[in-house]
């Protein structure tokens, strides 16, 4: 989707929250992968690997002078003879820690072997932030951005979407608009997490 059509379904949006969400989503993530931090993973499903998010990221990191955006693409099954952009597996998210983002894409709630890895990352100091996805996924986000109920808006739109104010030099920020759940849940990662690794 090029930048005409995003501009044309952002009007169809305007007025609706959907357009204010996907963009706080946008600056939670820019917001969380920080200049020399440990980069942004980006992971799907076995049913759902999120190439196109992966390809307009890399798009918006470059446009925007933004290289963190650009991420690295984690996948369920690699195969031998894979470009090595393409060769990442779910190893990388159990190596994941503090410094890095790990963004999952989820049409529907992933199995339970990717959640333990999600929640592991977590628990290491990694941020998680969650596209669609379920309760549980939501749950163990940093921030999540649930689909609207109904054919409003679909998955890859909402990608298009998020991707696109990613690359925005400004965006709303959505700290002003956490709960105190979101703090001591920030505060309990803080306190669980391994000590650095000069420790």
């Amino acid at each position: 989707m090029d930048a005409v059509r995003v501009a044309l379904l952002r009007e169809v949006l305007a007025g609706t929250e959907w357009l204010g969400a996907t963009r706080c989503f946008a600056g939670a993530l820019r917001s969380s992968v920080v200049p020399h931090g440990g980069g942004l993973l980006l992971v799907g499903t076995e049913e759902y690997e999120p190439w196109h998010l992966a390809a307009h990221l890399v798009e918006e990191a470059a446009w925007s002078g933004t290289p963190e955006l650009a991420p690295t693409l984690v996948r369920h099954r690699v195969r031998p003879g894979d470009p090595a952009h393409l060769t990442v597996g779910l190893g990388r998210i159990e190596a994941a820690h503090r410094g890095e983002t790990l963004l999952v894409v989820a049409e529907e709630e992933p199995r339970a072997g990717l959640l333990e890895r999600i929640h592991d990352a977590r628990r290491a100091g990694a941020t998680v932030l969650a596209l669609a996805g379920g309760r549980e996924l939501a749950a163990l986000a940093h921030e999540a951005l649930a689909l609207p109920d109904g054919p409003q808006l679909d998955l890859d739109t909402v990608q298009h979407l998020v991707s696109a104010a990613a690359g925005e030099n400004v965006l709303p920020t959505p700290r002003g608009r956490r709960t105190f759940r979101d703090r001591l849940s920030r505060l309990a990662d803080h306190l669980t997490a391994p000590p650095p690794d000069q420790w």
